[in-house]
């Protein structure tokens, strides 16, 4: 399994400085070993005006068989197919090369040199060289990944035997990629190929798990995002699970927001655009629906704070903030989200009296916690219409049931607003995860019910612009707690009751 870049140079700037930017010194032959086998890096050539570099990848099959997705038939039973043992793995590209590419050019993948900091970040005059990469799609498919990031891309079908032309291609190629200089760095090139040569493979090699997600957009940042091919790149790389290239999909249209609008990705409403009108409505709606969140916790009084469903916390950062609060929590179904809201609030630097007052833990709203129990307030932004309709009322107890924290307040988007967003198609969602969008009359009736149903109060304030016809983009209910005692209050004390009069007539006997 081979690979090499190439470079051409001047006295001034030297192609030999292609060696400092990979950390890989042109005098040298290095090896490294790996899970598979063993890389080794070493230069066909080295001069001021031409420095090739040559990653050549030595796959152990039996290594391969025991520590990839190999060796294993149905059931768990092992598998005695001679393919697991004899195939293409040592020769052609694949994710094996990309994983190679990542831990041998580590640095030169994330753009850092301390010896040339400015040569790392300035485009270079770059050749790759693939001779055998396997292109499920076709040479088409090769040009249409390569080209749109500034490649011109020369690509040669391997036949499958030149003795009998009549047998036509194999699904192989054999790729040379040019940027001429002023076009791509080397960290761009290097994150192209990291990416694309599993794409094009279409075959991992080790079980694909939620991480991948975080990967990609690390290696996709600053082209994924508007590459025309990005849905087959996202879903290939991702081994086709559904969910994760959901996720992936997800967060990089808000890259892509975030980028249109020069904003920060956290402040973009995860449905659509929110700047459809800068004059009208300068502050994004995410912006805004968490001031209209914190002016109600403060209106409340509350001191200790639920914030269920709360992603990549960026309401458990702005409570914080305010020392009123005592107690604030983050609670999500997702781990991921949860890394997330960790690695933004900093919990593994905080101070000892910050950390006492912030918490996150995973949980799901469908069933009762006895953690949520003692709150003064529970905020549900944005979750509800996440929420499958036949899974409501087992979230509604969890939360008005079960918890009962004296303030609830929960926001979600009102479906008569979306003719507004000229961004969104006709009859399309928000966002792809929405199970539901309520209208205005809609979210009224639930809410009422719900507030019927467990002793509260509930009134209701509109979140961003008032349209007269439609109404706003977001809709928020304040829930308080009737203090009086509920049918099921008095159930409840009876039940007790009952128990304590049973408990004591035990004791006497």
């Amino acid at each position: 399994m081979f690979l090499t870049i190439s470079t051409t140079g001047t006295p001034e700037r030297p192609a030999t400085d292609l060696g400092f930017l990979l950390h890989k010194h042109p005098g040298k032959a290095q090896a490294f070993s790996t899970s598979y086998g063993r890389a080794h890096v070493f230069y066909p050539e080295a001069t001021d005006e031409r420095c090739t570099a040559a990653l050549l990848l030595e796959v152990d099959p039996l290594a391969l068989v025991r520590r990839g997705k190999g060796g294993k038939g149905r059931g768990g039973a092992p598998d005695a197919a001679l393919a697991q043992y004899v195939n293409d793995r040592p020769y052609a590209a694949s994710s094996l090369l990309a994983v190679a590419l990542s831990a041998v050019f580590s640095s030169a993948l994330r753009g850092t040199c301390k010896a040339l900091p400015e040569r790392a970040g300035r485009p270079l005059p770059l050749r790759v060289e693939v001779p055998a990469l396997p292109a499920r799609g076709g040479p088409d498919l090769v040009r249409a990944l390569f080209e749109p990031l500034g490649w011109t891309a020369r690509v040669e079908p391997v036949p499958l035997d030149e003795r009998f032309p009549d047998w036509g291609d194999s699904r192989y190629v054999r790729l040379v990629l040019d940027a001429p200089d002023g076009t791509l760095t080397l960290s761009e090139a290097l994150r192209h190929l990291y990416v694309l040569l599993p794409v094009l493979d279409d075959a991992k090699h080790y079980w694909v798990s939620a991480d991948e997600v975080d990967k990609l957009l690390r290696a996709g940042e600053g082209w994924l995002a508007d590459h025309p091919e990005q849905k087959l790149i996202t879903s290939r790389y991702l081994s086709r699970r559904w969910s994760l290239t959901r996720e992936a999909m997800e967060r990089l249209e808000l890259v892509r927001l975030a980028d249109a609008d020069d904003s920060d990705v956290t402040e973009i409403d995860n449905a659509v655009n929110e700047d459809v009108d800068t004059e009208e409505q300068p502050v994004p709606l995410a912006v805004r629906r968490r001031e209209a969140v914190l002016a109600a916790l403060e209106a409340a009084g509350a001191a200790r704070v639920l914030d269920l469903g709360c992603g990549q916390g960026q309401l458990v950062q702005a409570l914080l903030k305010d020392t009123r609060y005592t107690k604030v929590v983050g609670v999500d179904v997702s781990m991921r989200a949860l890394t997330v809201a960790a690695r933004r609030l900093k919990l593994d630097r905080m101070g000892e009296r910050q950390a006492e007052r912030v918490e996150l833990f995973q949980g799901s709203l469908a069933y009762t916690d006895k953690r949520l129990k003692g709150y003064d307030a529970a905020v549900l932004s944005e979750v509800v219409e996440h929420v499958d309709l036949e899974r409501l009322p087992a979230l509604e107890h969890a939360v008005f049931g079960s918890a009962r924290p004296r303030t609830v307040l929960v926001t979600t988007p009102n479906v008569e607003y979306n003719v507004r967003w000229e961004s969104l198609p006709a009859g399309h969602a928000r966002h792809g995860d929405h199970r539901f969008e309520w209208t205005r009359a809609q979210f009224r009736q639930w809410a009422g019910a719900v507030a019927v149903r467990h002793g509260y109060e509930v009134a209701f304030a509109p979140v961003g612009p008032d349209d007269p016809e439609v109404g706003p983009p977001t809709q928020m209910a304040v829930f308080t707690r009737d203090e009086r005692p509920t049918r099921n209050d008095r159930n409840n004390d009876r039940s007790n009751r009952s128990d304590q009069n049973r408990t004591k007539e035990v004791t006497a006997a």
